[in-house]
């Protein structure tokens, strides 16, 4: 799922394309995609983009008429942009936003159809769609401290969590952990004073870094390979590579469609974390510590 660098990114490349400009038309490839029906998503065509902005993982386009049309490209939902008269990417289109320089295309590989597109009116009924997290980067340390310690939950979901933190999803929380140097199952009421300190700068300086990463890599052009598994990431996606700290293989706890990626020598101690499948099906002879598969 794109995360907050992946979404600033694109919200920059999309405010040198169409803010100012007027949406011509608008496309409608998979009717499933539009979850609201008032107002009609043909109000919004003729008017002129007046803003852009980002609600956790959404993005919103500001329109005349107090419109806006909020996009959540959930897992697998991404935006290409299109010059000219280019032909539409065959099944993974879900709309097109037509503009006299170029298509904005909002595609889905797969089938669960997850990604979608809300048409509301008004400030309010925008900010109805913001889960609420609290924007890290916009933060002080006394208000990250409070959010996060305001209930007891692992670190790995107090990160994803939308309601406390806004933005960070599986991929960013990974790489957040391995330099906080935490492990994904502590709990936020355990955390020591320098723990604390430890994840709240780890927390601005991996996501402020990616940002900058990924601006350099779209190069002025729209980004193209928005994806989870990046060259460069310490643990997410690493399973069984080596820590680029120390060394040792990158673990991994897997359950349902998710899957973390840890280091078990540089973030809990040499201790091997609980699979919640793997681990149940060999039992006694699961490893418990690095020591015991080295």
């Amino acid at each position: 799922m794109p995360e907050l660098p992946d979404i600033v990114v694109y919200i920059e490349n999309l405010e040198s394309r169409i803010l100012g400009k007027t949406l011509k038309r608008v496309r409608l490839l998979n009717p499933f995609v539009l979850r609201t029906a008032v107002p009609p998503i043909m109000s919004v065509e003729g008017r002129k983009v007046v803003g852009l902005r980002r609600l956790g993982k959404r993005i919103a386009i500001g329109l005349e008429g107090d419109l806006f049309l909020v996009l959540h490209l959930m897992v697998a939902g991404r935006l290409r942009w299109l010059e000219g008269k280019a032909r539409l990417p065959g099944r993974i289109a879900l709309a097109a936003f037509d503009f006299d320089n170029g298509t904005l295309v909002f595609t889905e590989a797969g089938t669960k159809r997850r990604a979608s597109i809300h048409l509301v009116q008004g400030e309010v009924a925008m900010n109805a769609l913001h889960a609420g997290g609290m924007e890290v980067l916009e933060s002080d340390h006394a208000a990250f401290s409070q959010r996060l310690k305001a209930e007891n939950h692992t670190l790995k979901r107090a990160l994803t969590d939308p309601h406390i933190f806004s933005g960070i999803g599986n991929a960013y929380s990974d790489e957040i952990l391995h330099r906080a140097r935490l492990s994904p199952i502590a709990l936020t009421g355990t955390l020591s004073d320098k723990e604390e300190s430890r994840l709240f700068d780890a927390v601005r300086t991996v996501l402020s870094e990616w940002t900058e990463r990924l601006r350099k890599e779209a190069g002025g052009g729209f980004p193209e390979k928005v994806t989870a598994f990046r060259d460069g990431m310490a643990v997410h996606g690493r399973y069984g590579q080596p820590c680029p700290v120390c060394g040792s293989p990158v673990q991994r706890i897997v359950y349902a469609d998710n899957e973390t990626n840890y280091c078990a020598r540089c973030q809990t101690g040499g201790r091997i974390l609980a699979d919640r499948a793997l681990s149940r099906l060999l039992k006694k002879s699961w490893p418990r510590s690095l020591d015991e598969i080295e």
